[in-house]
């Protein structure tokens, strides 16, 4: 689209070019057919060349205008031109009289259009006027015919003012246009870039979640086998009764964690709380914590309410995932799981065990992925812990 403006903005070009150097040959002609009039051209033929060289100096100045001011922007540089231009038509007025001379002006009036502002304007079209006017005054003594002669050309200069600015407006519509195409043009690049990094970023984060469900998920119910499993082969040889209950608990465990599989296979943006009140369901996880043998206390603070789906899945696989820390890495004896609705702007989870602590709270993928579902949500995750200190997680939650 911008190809075809540029191109239809060279071919006006050209169309003005030509119609220049025809009106200004068209004047020559009138003129010089003077000649077979009653009156006859009166012109020298050292006038005729000088005119004719006046003429092309004339018009190499009007098709290299915009060389000019480029060359010479200021407003003394426009005011040499004009004076040029205006010295060059009087003299090819005085050296051939005025038969069809006249046409040569137009031109000028609508270069002192284009360039030129409020009174500068009139003052040339006054000029051109006057220049019309000298030939037939002091040279062939024709005052009567020089003011009659003057009224007569007007219409026509005016009527190329109007003309001409209309034109202009058009070309700036024009050039508006082609910079309005150009920015379109532009925005479209811009949004398609974007639509690619929107796709590729909805990718990652498609990605990120599912690892987190796997994790959290699948993680979860392995890990918890795998501590039955343990715990069975322990009790095997000396009670074989609680090893084979050990390992009905790791059956079941195992079936659940297929269920859940396939769950998140189906639909995985199902919440695994299901229709279960959010207290309730941290407490089957609780209560799965003190199965493997590790003290788990569950307490609610303040008055449940109702949360949105993703806070409560939230808060769901936080308390999941901390539990299964505190099972794989903590070696506590205790962990103490608090549910606080006490504060009305937020929700808050806290996990504490009393197990080895560490030095580095980064942790691992399972403490990237809590941090990655809390800030979500615009919440807050932190972390206490030191060697031999226990390990302390405490999510905070904002609710809309």
């Amino acid at each position: 689209m911008i190809n075809a403006i540029r191109s239809t903005y060279h071919d006006v070009d050209k169309a003005s070019l030509w119609t220049i150097i025809t009106v200004v040959v068209i004047g020559y002609v009138v003129t010089f057919l003077g000649a077979f009039s009653s009156d006859g051209y009166q012109g020298t033929a050292v006038e005729t060349i000088l005119s004719i060289i006046f003429g092309i100096t004339y018009v190499l100045f009007l098709i290299f205008d915009q060389l000019y001011f480029e060359r010479f922007p200021s407003g003394w540089g426009t005011a040499v031109y004009f004076i040029i231009q205006l010295s060059l038509i009087y003299a090819i007025h005085w050296l051939i009289g005025p038969g069809g001379i006249w046409l040569v002006s137009l031109p000028l009036v609508s270069q002192a259009v284009e360039y030129l502002t409020g009174i500068w304007r009139w003052l040339v079209y006054g000029a051109i006027l006057f220049g019309l006017m000298i030939p037939l005054i002091f040279r062939y003594d024709q005052t009567e015919a020089a003011l009659y002669f003057a009224l007569s050309v007007s219409p026509a200069i005016l009527f190329v003012v109007v003309f001409t600015n209309m034109g202009i407006k058009e070309r700036k519509a024009r050039q508006q246009a082609e910079k309005l195409s150009g920015d379109l043009e532009a925005a479209n690049q811009q949004l398609s870039q974007y639509a690619i990094q929107v796709e590729e970023l909805a990718t990652i984060e498609e990605r990120n979640r599912l690892a987190r469900e796997i994790h959290d998920n699948l993680g979860h119910y392995l890990t918890v086998v795998n501590v039955q499993i343990g715990a069975a082969k322990v009790l095997m040889d000396k009670d074989e009764a609680k090893a084979k209950e050990a390992l009905d608990k790791a059956q079941n465990l195992t079936q659940e964690g297929l269920k859940a599989v396939r769950q998140s296979v189906a639909a995985l943006r199902e919440s695994p709380v299901g229709q279960r009140p959010l207290p309730e369901a941290i407490a089957l996880l609780t209560e799965t914590t003190s199965q493997a043998g590790i003290v788990t206390e569950f307490s609610v603070l303040g008055k449940p309410r109702s949360l949105s789906s993703q806070i409560e899945y939230a808060l769901y696989r936080v308390t999941q995932e901390g539990l299964t820390n505190v099972r794989k890495h903590a070696r506590a004896s205790r962990v103490d799981v608090v549910l606080d609705y006490s504060q009305a702007d937020c929700v808050r989870l806290e996990i504490a065990d009393n197990g080895v602590g560490t030095a580095v709270a980064d942790g691992g993928f399972g403490l990237l992925g809590i941090r990655e579902r809390v800030h979500l949500l615009d919440g807050e995750c932190h972390i206490e812990t030191a060697p031999g200190a226990g390990f302390k997680l405490t999510v905070t939650i904002p609710i809309a």
